[in-house]
């Protein structure tokens, strides 16, 4: 029985990983595992004071996220059924610290290690990146509220984080692939040619580490 597919896509906000999620899961019959974001009662406060709520945004997100994955580890991988995220529970190390104060930050890795270090990890990454000016648009397109006061420095920086995250962990674990789209050339909202490219890039790399269950 091969590896069961277990893929996150991930990229800086407004880059389009749940758009992308969402029509991987509905090609290849994975169920779409979408990571809580409205629902977060500090992210509005967040974007408008960043050091004042910086823990409890974080925390918030990576309880969450914890019981999320827990969920799909007993409902779907541990019985043979593929998965599709909109995020890796890397993310949370990302944006905390960008955000939190160095004695917030050891107290938060504590923690998420506490929690994440016997959770299933993605068999795949699909990294999408994009220029600040793409990102911008796309996240003032989409009109969420509570992304109005996104500051475009913090943009830019969580981009050069996500970079510099996605070669230490082509180091770090090189067995596992990680798909790298750039979001300026590649509209899979609009043309549907650049969707099955990408669909075609995850089958073959899918087929490279031996998963099953393809479509």
């Amino acid at each position: 029985m091969g590896i069961v597919p277990f893929i996150a896509v991930e990229g800086p906000i407004g880059v389009g990983k749940t758009s992308l999620a969402k029509a991987i899961s509905e090609q290849f019959h994975y169920h779409l595992l979408k990571e809580i974001v409205d629902e977060n009662p500090f992210l509005g406060k967040f974007y408008e004071n960043i050091e004042e709520w910086s823990f409890q945004t974080e925390m918030f997100f990576l309880c969450n996220r914890y019981k999320q994955l827990e969920d799909i580890n007993r409902d779907f991988l541990k019985k043979q059924k593929p998965v599709v995220a909109d995020y890796h529970i890397l993310k949370n190390l990302i944006f905390a610290e960008r955000t939190l104060r160095y004695d917030q930050y050891q107290k938060y890795l504590k923690i998420y290690h506490i929690l994440t270090d016997d959770m299933p990890e993605p068999n795949m990454i699909i990294y999408l990146n994009a220029s600040l000016d793409t990102l911008l648009h796309r996240i003032k397109m989409r009109g969420r509220k509570i992304e109005k006061k996104i500051d475009p420095l913090y943009l830019h920086e969580l981009s050069i984080a996500y970079e510099r995250t996605m070669e230490l962990l082509k180091k770090e674990k090189p067995h596992i692939p990680i798909l790298h789209f750039d979001g300026d050339k590649l509209d899979f909202v609009q043309r549907k040619s650049d969707l099955l490219y990408i669909f075609e890039q995850i089958k073959n790399g899918l087929e490279g580490v031996n998963c099953n269950e393809l479509t």
